[in-house]
């Protein structure tokens, strides 16, 4: 008798996490699983803005997928997606083409735009290692060709953060303890460099407590943050930005550095596979099956879920996609055993932490505000237990946060 072939796409949060768990719930004659993901590693997204800042090397921020993964129940395939084809059930990679009988879609989301004018083109973002490692290398040769010039451009040593949410107000956090370093590391005067932070919602850390979010904007603009908030980015130029407050007349700002961290959406491949999506985001089913299509499972950026408390969907974080994970590997192997009662997925919320760099963050953990050291160190906490749930304490001990005596 013919085994199931289960393909999982994607080896970020939700889709690495559906394989591990899958690996110890499915024995090696019930299924045969694949993982494609186009790069042989997994990076941790919500580390990128460390990378990005130069305060954590990239390399850091990412471990083998081969290395958590057992080789003997899970094939791995290092190949870029291009399309689905639901009909035919199968994948289409840009080397090869893959069958399956039930299919995970984890393929993460991209940056969203709005449409902004030239964004795509001239802002750098803050999306994967690679982006992470041209910024961070942007951001020093602005610094080091600044000293260099007869004439000095001293927008070289402007940073513009458009975003004012998790990924910019993290990021800034981390490049405020980084310019000290590139100031005196190229001999460039502290009080010339500007960071500028353009957000469109009327406040820093949308949803987020509102103590807290006070607290994290006196702390960034202590260590010399400039907030623009209700202000839209109307332009992206190679000079810098147009921004606009309301009805106001669009005025520029110069900047050597300008980095889009303002949103994300699904990815185009759900799209272009012939789901209906909403910003490349699928309205998955509780079980987390697409509506209409009983062997395909969304889980991730692309997955739509909406929180029926609020009506707002949940955001798109790791911790939901790793959760979302779980009940991904748990449903699968009701599957192929043939049960047809399948589990509701229900976001276990523990808490949301926002770190301000090294040593300092905000959050809200099991409903009681923190800020300070202990948020930072919680942070920590919350970071290395990502990885513990995908590769136990080995990988913690090889890639963890915490300083052990």
């Amino acid at each position: 008798m013919r085994k199931p072939k289960i393909v999982i796409l994607g080896a970020g949060y939700g889709g690495l996490m559906t394989a591990v768990r899958l690996q110890k719930l499915v024995g090696v004659n019930e299924a045969d699983i694949v993982l494609v993901n186009k790069n042989d590693y997994h990076y941790e997204t919500t580390w990128l803005h460390e990378a990005s800042a130069g305060t954590m090397h990239h390399d850091k921020v990412r471990y083998e997928i081969r290395n958590v993964i057992d080789k003997s129940k899970v094939e791995f395939v290092q190949d870029t997606v291009l399309e689905i084809n639901k009909d035919e059930k199968k994948v289409i990679l840009e080397k090869s083409e893959i069958s399956y009988d039930y299919l995970v879609i984890a393929i993460g989301g991209e940056p969203e735009t709005f449409g902004i004018k030239g964004l795509k083109e001239f802002a750098f973002g803050i999306t994967n290692v690679n982006s992470s490692r041209q910024l961070r290398e942007h951001m020093e040769y602005q610094f080091a060709t600044y000293n260099m010039e007869e004439e000095k451009k001293e927008e070289r040593l402007s940073i513009i953060v458009g975003g004012a949410g998790f990924t910019g107000i993290e990021f800034l956090g981390e490049l405020t303890n980084r310019i000290p370093e590139l100031c005196h590391e190229y001999d460039v005067d502290f009080n010339k460099v500007k960071i500028i932070c353009v957000e469109a919602a009327p406040t820093v850390l949308p949803g987020f407590d509102p103590e807290l979010v006070k607290y994290a904007v006196s702390q960034l603009e202590r260590k010399g943050v400039e907030f623009l908030i209700g202000t839209a980015i109307k332009e992206c130029t190679p000079e810098g930005i147009f921004v606009a407050k309301g009805e106001d007349e669009p005025h520029e700002i110069k900047a050597g550095t300008v980095v889009w961290a303002a949103g994300i959406r699904g990815n185009a491949i759900v799209e272009k596979s012939g789901f209906e999506a909403m910003r490349g985001r699928v309205k998955v089913q509780l079980d987390l099956r697409a509506p209409g299509h009983d062997d395909v499972f969304i889980i991730g950026d692309s997955a739509l879920m909406i929180n029926e408390e609020i009506n707002r969907p949940y955001p798109p974080t790791a911790q939901i996609a790793m959760q979302q994970g779980e009940t991904c590997a748990r449903n699968l192997a009701a599957l192929i055993r043939n049960k047809t009662d399948l589990e509701t997925f229900k976001p276990d919320i523990k808490g949301t932490v926002c770190s301000l760099g090294e040593d300092d963050a905000i959050g809200v953990v099991f409903g009681k505000k923190i800020m300070g050291t202990k948020a930072a160190f919680m942070k920590k906490v919350v970071d290395n237990r990502s990885l513990y749930m995908i590769g136990g304490v080995p990988l913690v001990l090889k890639k963890g946060k915490l300083k052990f005596l």
